[in-house]
């Protein structure tokens, strides 16, 4: 890890969450917030720490439920309200009243919603394979392909899925990670031995360590249908309450076998000031795939007037 980079810091919010960041560059200077997704935390974006943090105060924060933030037994406690809410909070203790966001997976889900309801906060937004709201609820309803693509949410969503995640020393969110381009080169003993310690630290009144990851999936709305919810949620979602009048830059891995790029189709029409830059040999991991491309087009956006 870069010595530029300050771990070990956290934030106790008004909501009485305490959440675990990291930082590099001074701050003062504008700033980028990382967001990470499912099942990572905040050095997920280390490379991009060390690269932003010369002319950003730029910070990259563990989600409530991840590695060193608080991890809520409760599942009430991860209904994407108060996870965004979290993200508000956070944005104004540092000392900012708006950030530019980079956010991957579910960190972008979460930003999505932030962007469209709490506009004040976001100068500019920058997802990283991660579906706008409206959109992959329109796919959970209408496209096989993405139903299909999608169906692991639901077996995360059942009881008992942390325990199976952890079996076999971690293997299944090992083998998450090598469906990707390039593992052998990104997923090396040393990260992997990392992501292990970060997923064996238990949550709050005993609960299992990587339960407060699970529970997203299990607090939100959105999911494929399943027998005893034959119409997926989210079905009477209207386009015009989604629109997300922030700047957008999207960086899409078009090799991503979990979030189709269907879920890019129509998605100008919710964002009236977007960019779509498409990685063809990208995954879902593109981030850690290519970071000097990723971070190479996250400068752009970045060093865009506004």
């Amino acid at each position: 890890m870069s010595s530029l980079i300050q771990c070990s810091q956290f934030a106790d919010l008004p909501n009485g969450m305490r959440l675990h960041f990291a930082s590099a560059g001074a701050p003062g200077r504008p700033m980028v917030l990382f967001v990470h997704g499912f099942p990572e935390a905040w050095f997920a974006w280390e490379a991009q720490l060390e690269a932003f943090g010369a002319n950003f105060y730029a910070v990259a924060v563990d989600l409530r439920g991840f590695n060193l933030s608080a991890k809520p037994a409760d599942l009430d406690a991860y209904r994407p309200k108060k996870i965004v809410e979290d993200l508000a909070m956070l944005i104004a203790h540092l000392g900012y009243r708006e950030t530019r966001i980079v956010a991957h997976d579910w960190g972008g889900a979460l930003t999505w919603n932030l962007a469209i309801f709490a506009p004040q906060c976001v100068r500019k937004l920058v997802i990283v394979n991660a579906p706008h709201p409206y959109l992959f609820a329109r796919e959970l309803s209408e496209n096989p392909a993405q139903q299909q693509a999608s169906a692991y949410m639901n077996w995360l969503r059942k009881p008992g899925s942390e325990q199976l995640l952890a079996e076999h020393e971690f293997g299944r969110l090992d083998a998450m990670f090598r469906a990707g381009a390039g593992a052998d080169h990104w997923y090396g003993a040393a990260l992997r031995a990392r992501y292990h310690a970060m997923w064996s630290i238990p949550g709050e009144h005993g609960s299992h360590g990587l339960t407060g990851g699970v529970n997203y999936y299990r607090a939100s709305p959105l999911h494929p249908a399943t027998e005893q919810e034959p119409r997926a949620p989210g079905a009477r979602m209207l386009a015009q309450d989604w629109v997300t009048r922030v700047p957008v830059r999207v960086i899409w891995g078009m090799r991503d076998t979990a979030l189709l790029p269907s879920l890019l189709d129509g998605l100008d029409s919710l964002c009236p000031d977007l960019r779509i830059s498409r990685i063809a040999d990208g995954s879902h991991w593109v981030i850690h795939e290519q970071p000097a491309h990723v971070n190479a087009l996250i400068a752009a956006a970045l060093d865009e007037s506004g």
